[in-house]
């Protein structure tokens, strides 16, 4: 019986190569081992696209004064209570030290008065804010007690902006917004940003035209 011989297990293995062939001179090429390939990643779904944006942006944060409206905040006020402290220090000069005292007394209680103007003047400032928002325009105000109006956008009767001298020297403005039902007939905020101010009166004044428009 013919026997076979067994397949030469050197063939497959690099580690036994055939040796070169001395009659012909050439060199066996290298076998390089090839790396396992990693499994293929499944490419992960594309998100799912943003929601549409709002057709128009709002300001769902309280907003506040301009920092170039706090000389229009405090002026009024401070020339107010200068006025009336000066009057009363110079009646008690007059009353208690005499007549030559009355200018140095008045004086002084002109400055004392202008103090406290400017710190409730910027008190003031600080603490006047606004929101439009999808409820309607609001306004707060007050230090120790704070008041806030809403004024419901379909309220909104007519808008006045108004620019005084020193206003539009600082770029702002007064805004007006008339209201009809209810408890404020309007609702005034001063020393907006004239820009600001601009926006606002057109974003009201379109909710005005939509409403127009849907009457008829």
């Amino acid at each position: 019986m013919t026997q076979i011989p067994p397949a030469d297990s050197t063939a497959s293995d690099p580690a036994h190569a055939p040796a070169s062939d001395p009659a012909s001179g050439a060199m066996p090429q290298p076998t390089t081992p090839v790396a396992p390939t990693a499994p293929s990643e499944v490419a992960a779904p594309d998100a799912a696209p943003p929601a549409a944006a709002a057709a128009e942006p709002r300001n769902d944060d309280w907003q506040r004064l301009p920092a170039r409206a706090i000389p229009l905040c405090t002026i009024d006020i401070s020339l107010a209570l200068a006025l009336v402290f000066a009057s009363a220090a110079t009646i008690l000069g007059v009353l208690l030290i005499g007549k030559p005292a009355a200018l140095a007394s008045g004086l002084s209680g002109a400055l004392f008065g202008a103090g406290i103007g400017m710190w409730i003047g910027f008190r003031r400032y600080r603490n006047t804010l606004w929101r439009l928002d999808a409820h309607g325009f609001a306004v707060r105000r007050g230090v120790a007690w704070q008041r806030e109006t809403l004024v419901p956008l379909t309220r909104v009767q007519h808008l006045d902006l108004k620019h005084g001298p020193l206003q539009r020297m600082r770029r702002l403005a007064t805004l007006v917004v008339h209201t009809a039902g209810t408890r404020h007939s309007a609702v005034a905020i001063d020393h907006l940003d004239a820009d600001d101010a601009q926006r606002l009166r057109e974003r009201l004044g379109r909710q005005l035209d939509h409403e127009d428009d849907e009457d008829r």
